[in-house]
């Protein structure tokens, strides 16, 4: 029987500290697991769990409840610092995520700045933190994870993407006042997770890939920002996991760059491989979110199965989960780990 809680198991890895096996988790925000399944069981359902804390804290729960992950996750949505930056968002249903429906700002040289202080009292903010707040009060022996969207994600959803885009091209003193405007407001936003009780902080920036950036525009944007704020929340002594969606290859050069505790990273990733290459790496995934969705339990069991043989550090699904996942595929994921 193991002498660890998960929330030892866990910061020991991201510690590079030896453990028993691997931790088992899905941190929430882009990669969470408020599938429709749980949602039924549990009775707190999304989208009213968005902005609501009591229902919050207790959808995060439901999950931990019910998937065998090892940690609990909040928020559950990429769309509430966008949202208080002063984008127009479309809460979704209990099947459909959120989704900007219009971004603020036309350009990066339109972008109007404001004092945080007055921002991170609007939105949710108050939402996330009472639920990271009675999470963290409830069950001090799991580790909460507070969730941020990355700062090229965050840009490009309030300020329209495809102008953003060729902005960090063809305007680059203003893409650049952007991205320091948001990773401040960032690294203030995580301050307050963190102030509230969350252990690990997440950041999953879907747009800052080596495939829509290039290996360049990758090292002067999300490079230098993600690290900026992780160095930002380290200075707190909480440590950092980070989600690189699809194909790294054109990237993979810069990835030991990255000051993050963790590299998670999509399904199309061979993590053997990328141990091996950079042995420092903490390597976290990467259990495809299309087998966990479309196969039967047994195949998701030999895949999880497969990473435990490779060595991979911490188990977790490869990127955002379907709503429409099987809970019984995310036990089995789950339980193959925990049977190790």
């Amino acid at each position: 029987m193991s002498n660890f809680t998960p929330k030892e198991r866990l910061l020991k890895v991201l510690h590079k500290e030896k453990t028993d096996r691997p931790p088992i988790i899905c941190p929430g925000g882009m990669m969470n697991a408020a599938i429709v399944d749980v949602m039924n069981r549990g009775g707190h359902v999304l989208p009213i769990a968005h902005s609501d804390d009591k229902l919050m804290a207790e959808l995060a729960v439901d999950v931990f409840t019910n998937t065998g992950f090892e940690n609990l996750g909040i928020p559950f949505c990429m769309t509430v610092e966008p949202e208080v930056l002063g984008s127009d968002v479309d809460y979704g249903s209990m099947k459909c995520e959120p989704k900007i429906t219009q971004e603020v700002f036309s350009s990066s040289s339109a972008v109007d700045f404001h004092e945080f202080a007055v921002m991170l009292q609007t939105g949710r903010v108050n939402t996330v933190m009472q639920a990271t707040y009675n999470v963290a009060r409830r069950f001090p022996d799991i580790p909460v994870i507070g969730n941020l969207t990355g700062p090229v994600s965050t840009a490009a959803s309030i300020v329209d993407p495809m102008i953003f885009l060729k902005d960090l091209r063809r305007n680059q003193l203003a893409a650049h006042k952007v991205m320091e405007y948001v990773s401040d407001f960032l690294i203030a936003y995580a301050a307050l997770m963190i102030d509230n009780g969350a252990d690990v902080i997440s950041i999953a920036d879907p747009t800052a890939t080596g495939e829509i950036l290039g290996p360049r525009m990758f090292c002067e944007y999300p490079l230098v920002y993600i690290n900026k704020i992780v160095e930002a929340i380290h200075s707190q002594g909480v440590p950092v996991i980070v989600h690189i969606c699809g194909n790294i290859n054109a990237v993979k050069h810069a990835l030991p760059e990255l000051k993050a505790d963790a590299i998670s990273t999509d399904a199309m990733v061979n993590l053997r491989k990328l141990k091996e290459e950079f042995p420092k790496l903490i390597t976290m995934g990467n259990v495809s979110t299309y087998l966990l969705e479309m196969a039967t339990p047994e195949k998701v069991v030999n895949n999880t199965r497969h990473l435990l043989r490779e060595g991979i550090d911490i188990i977790a699904p490869a990127c955002g989960l379907s709503t429409s996942t099987p809970l019984d595929n995310i036990k089995a994921m789950s339980g193959a780990v925990k049977e190790k």
